[in-house]
C-alpha cells in the first residue's frame, strides 16, 4: 500500500485515506446525530436531552451552556473542545492507528446511496478541481473556522458528487456485500450504515478506482470547504516547519456518484405582494405566465413549471417563454427564472440573498409547509418549484458560475460523529 501522506504522491489524487476518529460500534447510535446546520439550538438542546453522548454536545455546545448563551461566543467553541477531548478520554471515540477508507450508506424509504468517506487535498478545492456552485457567507466561514480550530478536527463532512464509474461501483459493491460496522438510524427513519476499509488490498484497490477521477463537485458543504481553506492556511503560516503533508492540508468528504443523490425542491415563501392586491398581483403575471386556477395542490413535474400559493388556492404557472436547451446552464435553472420573471420585475426583490422578504423552504417539509407558512399570516404567497437536476448543478460548476441561493436541498443528509478526520 503506498503511503497516503508521501509529498511525492501523484498530485492530481483527490482521495486519500486517513485514521478517523469514530465511535466504539456499540456507541455508534448514541453518539451519530444530524448535522449541525438543520437543527436550530432549541431543536438540537431537545434531541440531545438525556443523551450524553450525543454528538449534538459537539456540534452545537451551546447547548450545554445557559439558555440565552450566544452560539458565537468563546465560550460555545471551548466547550465543544472540552466535550470532544472527553468523549476520547472516556473511549467513547477512538481513532484508527492507520489510514483507512469508509464507506457510508444513507437509506430513506425506497433511497439508497453508497459513497466513499476520504480526505480530499485542500490544493484541490483552490485550484478548482473540488469544484463549487454556491458563494459563501463570511460570518458562517469564521463560525466553522473557530468549530474545526477548538475541536483540532473536521467533523461536519462535504457531500461531493464525481460522475459515475463502473470500477468504483463494482468496489463499493465488494466491501458493502460484508455487515458494516455501524448501522444506525437517526430520527426522521433515515438510515447510516459505515464499513471500515482498513485492508491493505482493498485500500489499494479503492486507490485504483479513485484514483481515476480528475473533478469532484461539492454538493452540500459550501462553508465547511471553504472553512477547511482557511485553517489550512492560518495553520501553514503559523507552522515554520510546514511540509504539505501535515493532516491539516486535506478536509473530510463522503464522494456519492452523481447519479445516486436525491435533490429535492427548494421552495420560496414571499412576505408581502409588493403593494398588489391578489388581482392585481395575477394579472401582472399574465405578461410572463400562463396561469391556471388548480383544485389541488402544485408540485411542478417539469422545468419551468412552478406551483404558487395564494390566498388559499393553489395555481399553476408556466413560464411562456422558457430558456432554450442551448441556453448556458445558468439560465436554465429554475431558481434563476423565477427571480427573473417574477420576483424582481413584480415582487422587488432583487437579491435573493440579502431580501429580508423572501424565505426558503427545504423541500422535506413538503408543500403543506408552504401552505403552512402562508396561512400563518406571516407570508402572503408561496412557490413550489421543480428541483435542479445534478448534471445542471455540475455545468454551472464547469462553466465557473454561481448558482442562486438555495437552490438544491439534499435528502438524505449525511450524519455528524460517525467519521471524523483530525487534524493533529
Amino acid at each position: 500500500m503506498s503511503n497516503p501522506n508521501d509529498a511525492s504522491e501523484n498530485q492530481s489524487r483527490l482521495i486519500f485515506p486517513f485514521g478517523g476518529l469514530r465511535p466504539v460500534p456499540e456507541q455508534a447510535a448514541a453518539i451519530a446525530a444530524p448535522p449541525y446546520d438543520v437543527l436550530s439550538t432549541a431543536e438540537a438542546r431537545e434531541q440531545a436531552r438525556g443523551k450524553p453522548l450525543s454528538f449534538l454536545h459537539i456540534s452545537k455546545p451551546e447547548i450545554d451552556l445557559p439558555e440565552g448563551t450566544d452560539p458565537f461566543d468563546d465560550a460555545v467553541y471551548a466547550k465543544g473542545g472540552e466535550n470532544i477531548r472527553r468523549m476520547i478520554a472516556d473511549g467513547v471515540l477512538i481513532r484508527d492507528s492507520a489510514p483507512c477508507y469508509y464507506v457510508y450508506r444513507l437509506t430513506m424509504g425506497d433511497h439508497s446511496q453508497t459513497g466513499l468517506v476520504g480526505a480530499a487535498p485542500v490544493a484541490a478545492y483552490d485550484d478548482n478541481r473540488v469544484r463549487r456552485h454556491e458563494f459563501t457567507r463570511p460570518d458562517k466561514e469564521d463560525d466553522r473556522v473557530r468549530q474545526i480550530d477548538s475541536v483540532d478536527a473536521q467533523t461536519g463532512p462535504v457531500l461531493v458528487v464525481h460522475q459515475p464509474r463502473d470500477d468504483i461501483s463494482a468496489t463499493l459493491s465488494e466491501i458493502t456485500a460484508t455487515p458494516p460496522l455501524y448501522d444506525v438510524t437517526l430520527p426522521g427513519g433515515v438510515g447510516h450504515a459505515v464499513w471500515v476499509v482498513d485492508d491493505a488490498a482493498q485500500i489499494a484497490q479503492v486507490d485504483a478506482a479513485y484514483g481515476a477521477l480528475d473533478l469532484l463537485y461539492i454538493a452540500d458543504g459550501h462553508h465547511r470547504s471553504a472553512a477547511a481553506s482557511r485553517v489550512t492556511g492560518i495553520r501553514r503560516e503559523a507552522n515554520p516547519n510546514h511540509r504539505g503533508d501535515e493532516a491539516y492540508n486535506r478536509f473530510l468528504i463522503v464522494a456519492f456518484p452523481a447519479d445516486q443523490v436525491h435533490i429535492l425542491d427548494y421552495n420560496r415563501v414571499v412576505r408581502d405582494l409588493n403593494g398588489l392586491t391578489p388581482a392585481a398581483f395575477l394579472e401582472r403575471l399574465g405578461a410572463a405566465f400562463e396561469v391556471e386556477l388548480s383544485g389541488e395542490p402544485v408540485r411542478p413535474a417539469a422545468p419551468h413549471t412552478f406551483g404558487m400559493y395564494l390566498a388559499g388556492d393553489w395555481y399553476r404557472l408556466t413560464a411562456i417563454s422558457p430558456p432554450g436547451s442551448d441556453a448556458p446552464p445558468l439560465e436554465r435553472l429554475d431558481v434563476g427564472l423565477l427571480t427573473e420573471l417574477l420576483l424582481a420585475p413584480v415582487l422587488g426583490i432583487g437579491d435573493p440573498r440579502v431580501d429580508k422578504r423572501i424565505d426558503f423552504v427545504g423541500g422535506i417539509r413538503g408543500l403543506e409547509g408552504l401552505e403552512a407558512r402562508v396561512d400563518s399570516g406571516e407570508w402572503e404567497v408561496a412557490f413550489a418549484l421543480y428541483p435542479t437536476g445534478i448534471q445542471d448543478l455540475m455545468a454551472v460548476a464547469d462553466a465557473g458560475e454561481v448558482m442562486p441561493p438555495k437552490s438544491t436541498w439534499f435528502e438524505p443528509k449525511l450524519a455528524d460523529g460517525l467519521v471524523s478526520y483530525p487534524l493533529d
